[in-house]
């Protein structure tokens, strides 16, 4: 009797998740919004404008038919229609709110002092940055007949977004591309991917109950700033690693600890989050200003900024236990929209960390594993 019972547990399980593996990239564009992008000649002050306006980490940069980088980059187009199918422009590469950061800390002179001149590097053409991070230049399409196991693997990998072509040239194509036309497209992302994963979560409710430490779900290489590292200190190990967040730890006893390299963070006591993001609580003038300053207070600065202020939920750390379930950082995650949760211990000192990519990994290593049992 109990073996019966077991049974019909499992193929009912099996039957919820292969409603979820019969999705495909097109059912997660329905309601998605008209894409948000910069020419190329627009500056740098004028892109990070963009991004904050819109409330988006990154935007693709669009040149004229012809304009090529000399790093390389991705063959995606946009065309008038699919009769003439003349190319208006393409798609060069994409900004993030790092490469910003990136593009701030390039100057090996910057110390906060006179000799940096923030509004001279913000004025550059946006084009002049495309490549300096190796994101930059991995602008990626999804077919939108591609699967959802497909489509998981590929944000599984550590690619954090895609553009979808709402007509494709390519129909017969599912998968990731380096090369599109298309008369117009949609920008999907790692966090659409787990809104859509949250929205089905009955589906896969087997999966996700499950606790992290179970799901191998939890990344134990964790590093670190400590409490004592200037923001320009900060923005330069992101920039060298290319972390787009980095956790603030109390610094140690010893006396010779560098602050101005990361740490290894596990084990140390969790007291904030210094993200790429904290840009755009920010305003572009008094930003100089902070530089020489902590990372941990300029935090605490942007948590009482007009971003946070208008927000029903402040900033505050986002954690979980190794004991948690999935679906409970699942829900951390998409409320609070951050990018990663930190895994701390009872006492709150750092065991590590699960990304978005974390995430998207175990739960498409489950569904793929009970296919093959079926």
């Amino acid at each position: 009797m109990q073996q019966t019972r077991e049974l019909n547990s499992s193929s009912s399980s099996s039957a919820e998740n292969q409603r979820l593996r019969d999705k495909h990239v097109r059912d997660l564009m329905v309601e998605k919004r008209r894409l948000v992008e910069v020419p190329y000649t627009v500056s740098m002050a004028h892109t990070m404008n963009a991004l904050v306006a819109n409330r988006v980490v990154a935007v693709p940069v669009a040149a004229p038919p012809g304009h090529w980088i000399g790093a390389g980059g991705p063959m995606i187009m946009e065309s008038d229609n699919k009769q003439t199918g003349a190319v208006r422009k393409h798609y060069i590469g994409v900004v993030t709110m790092l490469d910003i950061l990136a593009h701030i800390a390039g100057d090996d002179q910057m110390d906060g002092g006179d000799v940096f001149d923030l509004d001279q590097k913000m004025a550059v053409p946006v084009s002049s940055i495309i490549g300096h991070c190796l994101e930059g230049l991995s602008l990626w399409t999804l077919n939108p007949n591609t699967s959802m196991l497909d489509f998981m693997e590929v944000f599984s990998k550590g690619i954090h977004r895609a553009l979808v072509p709402l007509d494709s040239h390519m129909e017969n194509i599912s998968g990731v591309e380096l090369v599109e036309s298309a008369s117009s497209y949609r920008m999907l992302t790692q966090m659409d991917l787990l809104r859509f994963l949250k929205e089905h979560e009955s589906d896969i409710e087997g999966i996700i109950s499950r606790p992290l430490s179970e799901l191998g779900a939890v990344t134990e290489n964790v590093y670190a700033i400590t409490d004592r590292t200037k923001v320009i200190e900060a923005i330069k190990c992101m920039r060298a690693t290319v972390l787009n967040a980095v956790p603030i730890v109390t610094a140690s006893n010893d006396h010779e600890e560098d602050h101005k390299q990361l740490v290894n963070g596990r084990g140390r006591k969790l007291i904030g989050t210094f993200s790429a993001t904290d840009l755009k609580g920010s305003l572009l003038a008094t930003l100089q200003s902070w530089l020489p300053l902590s990372a941990l207070d300029f935090t605490e600065y942007v948590s009482k900024g007009p971003l946070y202020a208008s927000s029903d939920s402040p900033r505050q750390l986002v954690t979980c236990l190794p004991e948690s379930s999935l679906s409970e950082v699942i829900d951390k995650a998409v409320t609070k929209h951050v990018h990663r949760v930190w895994v701390v211990d009872q006492q709150g000192l750092l065991v590590g960390l699960v990304s978005l990519t974390d995430i998207i990994r175990v739960i498409r290593l489950s569904l793929q594993s009970e296919s093959q049992v079926m």
